[in-house]
């Protein structure tokens, strides 16, 4: 299954087992912005553990009490953020102390895609 999911702030690419999300340019993601994600793994992941793949081609920034909600999510396994700007990068590293999930900070699409089946499968 794949899926593209259009949202007024992002797009969701919806696989079997995990999601890849590409955020807008410039938006804050705010705790509201769950509710869309709740939507998505209550359509698509129902009964199936999945992994989330922030792909950061765009620059925007997160309020991290917004992870505080995502942790909540039960089949959410594992979080991944792929990008080759630093700065991105260092935001990931700050993001990842509000997230009671694993979370992995990659370069490329293909290596978090394979750390995804780490979480998934190991």
């Amino acid at each position: 299954m794949t899926d593209l999911l259009k949202f007024d702030f992002c797009e969701m690419h919806i696989f079997d087992d995990y999601v890849i999300v590409i955020i807008d340019e410039g938006i804050t993601i705010t705790p509201k912005h769950n509710k869309e994600l709740i939507n998505v793994v209550e359509t698509y992941f129902r009964n199936t553990n999945f992994v989330y793949i922030s792909h950061r081609l765009n620059s925007y920034a997160v309020d991290p009490a917004t992870y505080l909600e995502t942790s909540k999510i039960k089949n959410l396994k594992g979080f991944a953020v792929v990008s080759k700007d630093y700065k991105a990068k260092s935001n990931a590293q700050v993001e990842k102390l509000f997230l009671d999930k694993p979370l992995e900070i990659f370069d490329d699409l293909i290596k978090a895609v394979s750390w995804k089946d780490s979480i998934l499968y190991d």
